[in-house]
């Protein structure tokens, strides 16, 4: 899936993965978010989550994310929701991106991990920026049975990429880190975030049937729509996982 398809599929979407908006702020909430606090949101999106969190919870913040499209949408709603002040946000490889070390409470990448080459490299990325304390938050597909080898064919995927929710466990135990808290994604939120996509998708196409990315559009469509219906409700689950360091 290229920047390009993104940028058109979630056109109309305000959160870029399968979280809801209850559980996005239910997140925060057991993230004990406190006024004062500081997060960097690394593949930030549109920057629903640092946005409605300064909002709510009075945190400020640095989104870093390599769409210029989704950065408008992002310091938009900054300013629509009055927390400008607050948070930022700057276009670059949220790979290669190097914060200030232990700058911030909370360091996060919400859904996009290939930044760091998998779950591992993204969390060696982020580490360096945690305070002492601090928590980190992944989010990542997960497999919830035993999958058919033409479901990682489908989704673009190697076999061990991801893992089953107990084997993400084990990643993160290697990794050093201490699985504390998770909010996952259920099978509606998973509908709603792709297959509202399908909608977005067919306007868009029936809005300018002649456009140059249209033959790629309409076959990204069926193939999402497809890979969706056949194998990811079944085998895939979704969650943001909820870390620190482990003692």
């Amino acid at each position: 899936m290229s920047l390009r398809h993104h940028e058109i599929s979630e056109s109309r979407h305000r959160i870029l993965n399968p979280i809801t908006e209850e559980k996005l702020m239910l997140l925060g909430e057991v993230c004990g978010l406190r006024e004062g606090q500081r997060q960097l949101d690394l593949a930030c999106g549109k920057g629903e989550m640092l946005c409605r969190w300064a909002e709510r919870y009075g945190i400020g913040g640095v989104g870093v994310d390599l769409s210029e499209v989704f950065l408008t949408a992002a310091r938009e709603r900054a300013v629509e929701l009055g927390v400008a002040d607050r948070v930022g946000f700057e276009r670059g490889d949220a790979g290669a991106y190097r914060a200030e070390p232990a700058a911030y409470d909370v360091v996060s990448c919400v859904g996009a991990t290939w930044i760091g080459g998998g779950l591992a490299g993204t969390i060696e990325l982020l580490r360096p920026a945690l305070r002492p304390g601090g928590l980190m938050l992944i989010g990542e597909p997960y497999w919830t049975e035993d999958v058919p080898p033409e479901a990682y064919e489908a989704n673009e995927v190697e076999p061990d990429d991801f893992a089953s929710l107990a084997g993400t466990l084990d990643r993160f135990e290697a990794a050093g880190m201490e699985l504390v808290e998770m909010v996952l994604a259920d099978g509606d939120s998973w509908d709603r975030y792709a297959a509202s996509q399908w909608l977005t998708i067919s306007d868009w196409l029936r809005a300018d049937p002649g456009h140059p990315d249209a033959a790629d559009m309409r076959l990204f469509l069926d193939h999402a729509r497809r890979t969706h219906l056949t194998y990811n409700r079944r085998y895939m689950g979704w969650g943001v996982f909820v870390l620190r360091v482990a003692a």
